[in-house]
């Protein structure tokens, strides 16, 4: 194998709750994952030598803050292995949403450099490498949605609802070191048990401080709270809701105001990461 190109899905958060903060400065939190059909697109080639390119349609990305490249040199460290990779990202997720993105791309890395490297590492040392990159990178390699506790990175497998999904993104980026540092969050929210979930509780505790601190995202809840239970994934900005059909779906979005980005996605239980992958 010479080459592969794969996506990186991204994620919704179904619920969170912030459970309170822990001694190493991250928080317990619980939340529930699922992924959908909006995904960034990267493709990996072999190289002749040991070096790591990377190349991207966004421009000035820092490599402190690059995930991909981060990725392929701690896999590249922990694996012992010798090879080399041009890897070029279309990046389709926006940034700082709420949606995982850049923890999706470095997930997509892991994998696909642990295939075309042909370094067959098992995947519970992948999600050890991942957990090391981003609270979030196990739930992409995990690749099937979870029940997840810990930081994120305790994951029980689930079957939810595969919804179609209307999704707003307002234009906002929002920090999500400021808002787990920020006085005012909700850090001390009840645990939830899975069946308490399926009745119909759970919410997300970034949701007051985001509503106060971003107007775009109270209107994007606010419009699309009139046609279903809409919701923020992670730490913001997008807002989501679920419905039965496509058509329903799409009728809500082509609906939706300027400036808020419209976007219908299907949600699915398994990654698309994985079921491409099983094409390989």
């Amino acid at each position: 194998m010479q080459a592969l190109a794969l996506p990186a899905p991204a994620k919704l958060n179904l619920f969170l709750h912030i459970l309170g903060k822990r001694e190493d400065g991250y928080h317990n939190i619980q939340t529930a994952f699922q992924f959908i059909d909006w995904c960034d697109e990267l493709t990996f080639h072999l190289r002749d030598d040991s070096e790591i390119r990377f190349t991207s349609n966004l421009s000035n990305i820092p490599e402190e803050n690059n995930l991909v490249v981060r990725a392929a040199k701690c896999f590249q460290k922990e694996s012992n292995c010798h090879r080399g990779v041009d890897i070029d990202l279309k990046k389709l997720i926006p940034i700082a949403a709420g949606l995982g993105g850049g923890s999706s791309d470095a997930a997509t890395t892991l994998l696909a450099l642990n295939a075309l490297w042909e370094v067959s590492m098992p995947l519970e040392y992948l999600l050890e490498i991942g957990a090391t990159l981003g609270a979030d990178v196990p739930i992409f390699i995990h690749g099937h949605a979870a029940w997840a506790e810990g930081i994120g990175n305790e994951l029980t497998s689930m079957n939810f609802p595969e919804h179609w999904y209307v999704l707003l993104a307002p234009p906002v980026h929002v920090s999500t070191k400021l808002l787990f540092n920020d006085p005012r969050l909700t850090r001390d929210s009840a645990a939830l048990t899975i069946s308490r979930y399926h009745s119909g509780e759970g919410h997300n505790d970034f949701e007051k401080l985001l509503r106060f601190e971003y107007r775009e995202i109270a209107h994007a809840l606010d419009w699309l709270g009139q046609f279903g239970k809409a919701c923020v994934t992670g730490s913001g900005g997008v807002v989501f809701a679920g419905f039965d059909t496509q058509g329903e779906a799409g009728t809500i979005a082509a609906q939706a105001p300027s400036p808020l980005k419209a976007v219908v996605a299907k949600g699915f239980n398994q990654s698309p990461l994985h079921r491409a992958l099983k094409c390989f």
